[in-house]
């Protein structure tokens, strides 16, 4: 589906399926220098489950038009504007590292449109080292090649992989190589100078689910504990041997606690 949300073309993967006033709708907001496709299990299955879905990608994203925003509370913005382009008043929120943090500023600072919320991999604060900044500034190709490697755990990158037949690595590195100059580093920089994650966590009253990977390098599950101590309503699942990439790593993992949840 392609919608026009503040004055550009952006994105929405719906499984295939029209919008049904009738239904719930579900919204996956993806990470940094990803797109819609890191949803592809979790998202149709819902579409194809009595939910309407929008994976989307977000300005400067997949096939989604303009520039990376600027900041996390500029991401929670745009999704109340994707909302109205869609004609959707209410949803959950699944959102998975960067788009964890926009999706929880997002259910603190516009609660009437949350119903639900799902962050999967988030860490509050989310610091990015210097050295990874300066290598997304410059577009160096280091900066996915450790992004890659630190979002996997070391037993899928030996391989194991669910889906047989797929390169999770390889996958996803070429991801990261599609994205377009200036993206990755927009994002990093937008985590890193989120800092009012616990506040919004406390402004937060709809039930939120909390997902972290037992072995992930990138946002820890020891980083997420002062975000779960801010929820008012809140479950977790750890993923065990799951790194950053969850949804790619333990697909139905993360399903069953999606679909338990949602």
């Amino acid at each position: 589906m392609h919608l026009d949300v503040a004055g550009h073309e952006t994105y929405a993967y719906t499984g295939a399926r029209p919008l049904v006033a009738t239904q719930p709708t579900v919204v996956f907001v993806h990470g940094a220098a990803h797109d819609h496709s890191v949803w592809a299990l979790q998202s149709r299955y819902f579409a194809h489950h009595g939910r309407n879905v929008l994976a989307i990608d977000l300005p400067g994203h997949g096939k989604s038009a303009g520039m990376p925003l600027p900041d996390i509370a500029a991401i929670a913005a745009w999704l109340v504007d994707l909302l109205d382009a869609a004609g959707v008043a209410r949803a959950a929120f699944v959102g998975h590292s960067m788009g964890a943090l926009a999706c929880l500023e997002m259910a603190a600072a516009h609660a009437a449109r949350v119903d639900k919320l799902a962050l999967l991999g988030p860490s509050v604060p989310m610091p990015v080292s210097d050295a990874l900044l300066a290598a997304a500034r410059n577009d160096d190709h280091i900066a996915f090649e450790l992004i890659n490697a630190w979002s996997h755990s070391v037993p899928r990158q030996l391989g194991g992989n669910p889906v047989p037949g797929q390169w999770l690595t390889g996958v996803s590195l070429r991801l990261l190589e599609r994205s377009r100059p200036g993206v990755l580093h927009a994002d990093l920089a937008a985590c890193h100078g989120y800092a009012d994650g616990l506040a919004a966590a406390s402004r937060v009253r709809c039930p939120t689910l909390v997902v972290m990977g037992e072995r992930d390098l990138m946002a820890p599950a020891r980083n997420a504990q002062a975000l779960i101590q801010s929820l008012a309503d809140v479950r977790t699942v750890t993923v065990r041997g799951a790194g950053h990439a969850l949804m790619t790593e333990a697909p139905d993992a993360v399903l069953d606690a999606l679909r338990a949840f949602l």
